[in-house]
């Protein structure tokens, strides 16, 4: 890890401190500490005791965990802009996921104790982490849900249309650009990268996919999305 002079043009990419004042921002870009984070490196450890907030200012990381055997479990992806480990800031338990950095990233890192001063003090971060935590729950509650009541099958297709709402593409035709790999979707989805490597053929011999140069086509998202509900519905 590098690290780099702190900066108050990078804080305001934050989508938590967007619209604090100069003098705000220039506090916590002194408070924070600065570093460049190598991909395929830990920025946050499962269960370490550290309990510093992470802004990221550029690159995008994962929030994941890996089983004693080795198996990886993926939580989110977390884009420039967004916030990690401030539930260990927040609680004071130990760190419950590892985040790894997926490329080169740029990480302003404050301490539990002055990010909790921000909350205090400014309410518009107040609401803002208000609103990430139910975010989370909701989300984590989703997930719950489909692992319990769909077949690994709709599971995939439950995350492929995750990833076509994330890419913010119109249309019933969405490309996925990177193509996913597929040891990602099964971390996701909680499978094994066979079991989506056959699904995906057999989405793409139905019409569904096609597979473009280096990216991924949904060919019909609203078909994806019927039978997706269709089996919600039954469950």
């Amino acid at each position: 890890m590098a690290t780099v002079q702190p900066s108050t043009f990078g804080l305001k990419k934050v989508q938590l401190l967007q619209g604090l004042s100069q003098e705000r921002l220039e506090l916590l870009a002194a408070r924070c500490s600065w570093r460049r984070v190598e991909p395929g490196q830990l920025i946050v450890a499962r269960n370490s005791p550290d309990r510093d907030v992470h802004f990221v200012v550029s690159g995008r990381v994962r929030v994941t965990s890996f089983s004693a055997g080795g198996r990886q479990v993926t939580f989110r992806d977390e884009e420039a802009g967004d916030m990690i480990g401030d539930l260990a800031a927040i609680d004071g338990q130990p760190r419950s996921a590892d985040v790894l950095a997926l490329e080169d990233v740029l990480v302003a890192s404050l301490t539990p104790e002055h990010f909790r001063e921000l909350i205090a003090t400014e309410p518009l971060v107040r609401e803002r982490v208000l609103q990430r935590l139910a975010g989370l729950v909701r989300m984590l509650s989703q997930r719950v849900i489909d692992l319990s009541t769909l077949g690994v099958q709709n599971r995939i297709h439950a995350e492929l249309l995750r990833l076509a709402r994330q890419s913010g593409a119109p249309g019933n035709r969405v490309r996925l650009e990177p193509a996913p790999k597929h040891a990602d979707i099964a971390s996701q989805v909680s499978t094994y990268r066979e079991q989506v490597t056959r699904e995906l053929s057999a989405l793409t011999r139905q019409g569904l996919l096609q597979k473009e140069g280096t990216g991924l086509v949904l060919t019909d998202v609203a078909r994806l999305e019927r039978i997706v509900a269709e089996v919600r519905l039954e469950a």
